[in-house]
């Protein structure tokens, strides 16, 4: 076996490999979410994120394997180093590198090897991320794309390692410096007269001096354990937040607002919050720094002053009503209303500040249904300008048709009598964009009363993409990638309901265990993408011979099980349908020019509406038979006469 030759920067990336202190370190959840990840896209047994030593290779995070090393000299990824793409042996017992190779020979039995050189920001290759199975294998254009995405993570993480290790080392050179420097920082941090904290982007408490332990009540100790959003007062954080979001944008460079905070003894504090963010050197958030002031005597002297004041006015309305005429109290009045009218249009003219430059949609609707407010993004989420929108009737604009009934009976219902389900709450509703197009949105809708009309605000947040991603991790979580049928945690959830609803319609249940017969064969001649290509045909066979309310499943490799609901009469018929699938089954595949045939091995488990069996069991009886049809000699059906469950 031909070892591997030595990169030609071997010193520099064996200097490096040692500076980042990861050799012989715990295993991180960072890097085993990586190759456990691996090997379920890929699905192999094994993955590794091998590091290349001086005389060995570590695993720093490994699936599949027990030992933690191996010698370099028999090191796959030793070879995989040296390329400047991804190493992929399909085959090691046929490659001249790797045939004499301990590791092929003996455990672990390699055959399929794939692996991705995880580079330095420098470009030294310091390990692979590695793919190995037991069986030689072809590896697809999308697996070897995901084995690279996979590594470009690991690669990454690699790259935020070494960054510290320079940092680490810049540290080191220039220590006294840097301790005095944080020495006079935490100086002025534990003993500042207000509170003063560190806070992660997550919320986690950094660094907290005594200030703020003492504003809220709690030790260091405690205070570490919570976040700042577990101490806000509950109705004080969504402006906190939104505030918070602004500032991570880069929307606004600082923000400052007055909150409560509940103390630990469930006492709440006023505080005046001042907050910053400090970014690293390419622009990425490292953490908040909070300035804290107790504002709580500030806030019950300014409500007693409102108290005193609110009395003082009150007599001196009341002196100015017995000494004054009906011309100063008329003068008086007209102030008191222009002021109060200024105020208003203040109010309003920052409250339509607000809502036009919401990230939202804004609509305003008037008791008729009709739209009086339209906001900017209320243009850009559904395509009509506000002067198309306003005058028109919601319905016409973005209810889809078929909900435009339920809309106007819901307003109408609650003009007459108060009653509603929508108002209030956080719905996730369809609506329809000017060009007709379909959308998904979250919406918050309010009523106000105001001069004896009802008025309705709602805001609504386009989440379209969102929802579409949630379906699709839903499907693939319940279909085969390969086959695009079922799969078995569909069938763990379908066979209850299946058996529930035999009970109800007391019409009978039939499960069908197929296991194809000679499918290895069609794999050890034509390859795994051949056999891959006969397992989708085999589905799409299976589901084209059973009626449309029955369902077929893949279960793993060359295993399938088929539900046949609502069987009427007797254990013939389950026993034709399978014996018409073997025959299905077993017609000639065309593989690209090649003739392949796979026979099927069927066991049939019969479950009857009064049965009480369990829908694991009723599995293993199907399981049973098909093992039984096997042993009988392949091609069959089993049990040729009914069994079924009654118990």
């Amino acid at each position: 076996m031909p070892a591997a030759s030595l990169p030609p920067d071997e010193l520099e990336r064996q200097e490096l490999l040692k500076s980042l202190d990861i050799l012989d370190t715990a295993p991180e959840p960072v890097f085993d979410q990586i190759t456990r990840l691996t090997t379920r896209l890929l699905g192999v047994p094994i993955a590794v994120f091998s590091l290349v030593d001086k005389d060995r290779q570590w695993f720093k995070s490994r699936v599949g394997l027990d030992v933690e090393e191996t010698s370099r000299e028999v090191a796959f990824c030793a070879h995989a180093i040296l390329q400047s793409a991804p190493l992929v042996v399909p085959d090691a017992t046929a490659d001249p590198r790797f045939e004499d190779n301990a590791l092929v020979n003996g455990d672990p039995n390699i055959r399929f090897y794939a692996g991705v050189p995880i580079r330095s920001a420098g470009g030294h290759a310091l390990g692979t991320l590695c793919a190995i199975d037991s069986r030689p294998r072809q590896l697809s254009a999308d697996d070897l794309q995901a084995l690279r995405d996979l590594a470009d993570i690991v690669t990454k993480e690699m790259h935020y390692r070494e960054a510290l290790a320079v940092a680490r080392h810049s540290v080191e050179r220039s220590g006294d410096a840097i301790a005095y420097s944080e020495a006079r920082f935490r100086s002025v941090f534990d003993l500042a007269s207000v509170g003063m904290a560190m806070v992660a982007p997550d919320g986690g408490w950094l660094s907290v001096n005594e200030a703020l332990c003492r504003i809220v009540g709690y030790a260091p100790g405690e205070l570490y354990r919570t976040t700042f959003r577990d101490i806000t007062y509950p109705p004080d954080l969504d402006t906190d937040l939104a505030l918070l979001r602004q500032l991570e944008a880069g929307t606004i460079d600082q923000y400052q607002l007055e909150k409560r905070y509940v103390r630990k003894d469930g006492s709440l504090v006023w505080i005046n919050l001042n907050v910053t963010k400090k970014t690293g050197p390419d622009g990425e958030l490292l953490y908040y720094v909070a300035a804290i002031k107790e504002i709580q005597a500030q806030k019950e002297a300014e409500a007693k002053l409102q108290a005193l004041r609110a009395d003082l006015e009150t007599r001196v309305a009341t002196r100015t009503t017995e000494l004054n005429d009906a011309v100063g109290m008329l003068q008086s009045a007209m102030a008191h209303q222009r002021q109060a009218e200024q105020l208003l249009k203040d109010r309003e003219a920052e409250l339509r500040s607000v809502i036009e430059n919401a990230n939202d949609a804004y609509i305003g609707l008037d008791q008729d249904g009709i739209v009086r407010e339209w906001n900017r993004q209320a243009e850009t989420t559904f395509g009509w300008s506000a002067g198309e929108a306003i005058g028109r009737p919601l319905d016409a604009l973005i209810i889809p048709a078929e909900m435009g009934d339920m809309h106007r009976r819901g307003m109408a219902r609650y003009l007459a009598t108060g009653a509603a389900t929508v108002l209030g709450k956080r719905l996730e509703l369809p609506a329809v964009r000017k060009d007709g197009s379909r959308l998904m949105v979250e919406v918050r809708i309010t009523a106000l009363e105001v001069k004896g009309t009802t008025i309705f605000s709602a805001f609504l947040h386009d989440i379209t993409e969102r929802k579409a991603l949630e379906a699709q991790r839903e499907y693939d979580s319940r279909h085969d990638a390969l086959t695009g049928l079922l799969n078995r945690r569909a069938l763990t959830e379908s066979l209850p309901i299946a058996q529930a609803r035999s009970r109800r319609t007391g019409k009978m249940l039939g499960v069908l265990f197929i296991d194809l017969d000679g499918f290895k064969a069609v794999n050890d001649t034509h390859g795994h993408e051949a056999g891959d290509k006969l397992l989708c045909e085999i589905a799409s066979r299976l589901q084209d011979t059973v009626r449309k309310t029955d369902s077929v499943f893949r279960l793993a490799g060359d295993e399938f099980t088929v539900l046949l609901e609502d069987m009427t009469d007797t254990f013939p018929d389950v026993h034709a349908v399978a014996q018409k699938l073997v025959e299905q089954i077993s017609t000639p595949v065309d593989l690209c020019g090649q003739g392949a045939t796979v026979g099927a091995s069927i066991g049939i488990a019969i479950f009857t509406p009064e049965s009480s069996v369990s829908g694991a069991d009723l599995l293993k009886e199907a399981d049973y038979w098909m093992y039984e049809a096997k042993k009988a000699g392949r091609g069959r059906v089993l049990p040729e006469k009914t069994r079924a469950y009654s118990a």
